[in-house]
């Protein structure tokens, strides 16, 4: 059962809003309001919007600890979902089309095509399972899928069971191959509100449902350009395509946390943050590009800007690479 963590607010809602505004100094408690999608979804763990934490990070040892599921250990394997009537990003799968993951060539496709045996993934090697087996710095985009079906249009609300719908009736009918190592991602388009919460109470979730006998990992990844302030951590654009530099920021987030919390009962700390919630809108050292944009990795020969994530290793902390 998902493990729920409702905190007094410290500050009042992130309101919704596509133009930049003033964020708060520090990171405010996110109060019981903003955690209500948990609330109501009890498989899912969100990504809070920027400025908002669940409370403070570290405790003692590394500030994390394992709670006994399961986790990625031998392989993170990424299916993704565009769920659209047209494509949602440059260089992206035509609509209705399904194909290897290689095929796509989008920046999101380019960034999980090179996140594998990566120093920055390799951070998730410092978590393991009841038997001691570590994660693998291994990463497989393994197929992607353009969907059609009810595809959801700006000014919609998609609620999360109709995510669940979709990814079930892709697996029922062969456009998805199921794997129990496999995160399947689902991306909307501009102006869609996907799960119901997005940009009020989230930039993003993961977390786990069953279909015909089968505990099927998934994570919701709404168009988080439409908050730059909220999801979005952007100065310029470091492969001119914010809407995708954008979105692998929080894509990088959500596979960092079902890898290592995959069935949101293997590793959190005492008051519900996994890895990457410890590190999240956190970028330590940064560079400039060619083109003025800022950045702080190059994977694949592209740069991006891309949150630090929980070193479970020596005292803890957050890091861009390991070791």
């Amino acid at each position: 059962m998902k493990r729920l963590f409702l905190l007094a607010a410290g500050a009042g809602l992130l309101l919704a809003a596509c133009s930049e505004s003033q964020q708060p100094t520090a990171p405010a408690l996110a109060g019981p309001e903003m955690l209500r999608f948990e609330a109501d979804h009890p498989h899912t763990h969100i990504q809070l919007p920027r400025g908002f934490v669940r409370t403070a990070l570290k405790t003692s040892g590394t500030g994390i600890s394992y709670h006994g599921g399961p986790l990625f250990t031998t392989q993170t394997r990424v299916v993704a979902i565009y769920w659209s009537a047209s494509t949602i990003y440059n260089g992206g799968p035509a609509a209705g089309t399904n194909g290897a993951g290689g095929a796509d060539l989008s920046i999101v496709g380019d960034f999980l095509n090179s996140l594998g045996g990566s120093p920055y993934f390799n951070i998730n090697s410092t978590y393991f399972n009841g038997s001691g087996t570590h994660v693998t710095n291994s990463v497989a985009y393994t197929q992607y899928w353009a969907a059609t079906l009810n595809a959801p249009t700006a000014g919609q609300t998609v609620s999360d069971a109709q995510v669940q719908a979709l990814i079930a009736s892709g697996l029922s009918s062969g456009a998805l191959t199921y794997d129990n190592l496999t995160l399947y991602a689902v991306f909307s388009g501009p102006g869609v509100n996907l799960g119901g919460g997005f940009g009020t109470q989230y930039c993003a979730y993961h977390g786990h449902f069953s279909t015909n006998g089968q505990d099927v990992k998934y994570a919701v990844m709404p168009h988080d350009y439409d908050f730059p302030t909220a999801c979005a951590a952007l100065n310029g654009s470091p492969n001119g395509d914010p809407a995708a530099d954008a979105e692998v920021n929080t894509l990088a987030h959500e596979t960092e946390e079902t890898t290592t919390d995959e069935d949101l009962n293997a590793w959190y700390d005492r008051r519900g943050n996994e890895n990457a919630d410890k590190c999240a809108w956190t970028f330590g050292t940064t560079y400039t590009t060619s083109n003025g944009s800022t950045a702080n990795m190059n994977l694949g020969g592209r740069n991006y800007l891309i949150q630090q994530n929980w070193v479970n290793a020596g005292s803890g902390g957050c890091l861009l690479h390991y070791p």
